[in-house]
């Protein structure tokens, strides 16, 4: 039985096939990049930060991590020639003010102990939701563990971005 999500999704996909012509571009990136941003809905990344298919890496999880990327990007750098990376937190973020306790009891409440143990069990210890409590703060956290990890190359260039969901505004994080 196929879902209502699922017939909309194959019936986008079919309108968009019909019109796609992007079958040659390069695997690597043209702008040489990877931006890393929230899963969230209401980011879309290619119109907000003026990249087309083709450009840019653009590497998705909950609240923009730069831990839970770091395999994406060594892969983005190492074997596909991306020289940048754009850290873009948003306002809003689900991730902001959570906590590992917090989300760790929803988990249990929702599908027992044993997904948690089983979380726990992948990482090798206690799992990391990776919340932040401050925004600005957890952009310049990523960036210095960016910086600092031994598994992104000295002359990447790493920067610190807010995006305001309610403007579409980005801003800068500095120091």
């Amino acid at each position: 039985m196929t879902t209502t999500n699922e017939a909309h999704l194959i019936r986008s996909n079919r309108k968009f096939a019909k019109c796609f012509d992007d079958g040659d571009l390069s695997h690597l990136p043209a702008k040489k990049y990877a931006i890393v941003t929230c899963m969230d809905c209401r980011i879309d990344a290619y119109s907000a930060f003026g990249i087309t298919p083709g450009d840019a890496h653009v590497i998705r999880n909950a609240g923009g991590s730069a831990r839970d990327a770091l395999r994406s990007l060594v892969i983005s750098q190492q074997l596909l020639q991306t020289t940048e990376v754009f850290i873009i937190k948003h306002t809003h973020c689900g991730m902001q003010g959570l906590t590992n306790d917090g989300v760790n009891a929803t988990v249990v409440k929702n599908l027992g102990p044993e997904a948690v143990a089983e979380l726990d069990a992948v990482n090798c210890k206690r799992f990391d939701w990776l919340p932040f409590a401050e925004l600005k703060q957890g952009v310049r956290d990523d960036v210095a563990f960016l910086r600092s990890s031994r598994a992104i190359a000295g002359e990447v260039h790493v920067s610190g971005w807010v995006f305001d969901v309610e403007t579409g505004k980005v801003s800068r994080v500095e120091k």
